[in-house]
């Protein structure tokens, strides 16, 4: 806490100066089920797949890095695609069937939280 008046004796004001420290952590990690054709376009992603029994999965960890190792979990544990995994941003986007994105994201999230002692967020779908 910086209590520097600077030049205005009597102000009585107090300046707080605060830092977002990452923590680890999941918090983000979604499964989009039967996305529409238009999605997988703008996301880039590979538009050669069955869309009625498609999954997307996305997630968001920090520290960022952490998405080289979800992304490693996530091909090992299923038949998903890498579409998109960011070590500068945290950002990881799987597709796939869609019970084979679920168990990836799953293992995922198991991983972190019982291996790494991350903090992690309940797995949303829609």
């Amino acid at each position: 806490m910086d209590t520097n008046q600077g030049n205005r004796p009597g102000s009585g004001q107090m300046r707080i100066v605060q830092e977002l420290v990452a923590g680890k952590e999941i918090t983000l990690a979604h499964i989009i089920g039967g996305p529409l054709p238009i999605v997988y376009q703008k996301l880039g992603l590979n538009p050669d797949i069955d869309y009625r029994t498609s999954a997307i999965g996305i997630m968001n960890l920090t520290p960022p890095e952490s998405a080289v190792i979800a992304s490693d979990i996530a091909v090992k544990s299923g038949n998903v695609y890498l579409g998109f995994a960011d070590r500068f941003s945290g950002t990881l986007i799987i597709t796939g069937e869609i019970a084979e994105v679920t168990t990836a994201i799953e293992e995922i999230v198991n991983y972190f939280q019982n291996t790494l002692g991350y903090v992690v967020c309940p797995i949303t779908k829609r």
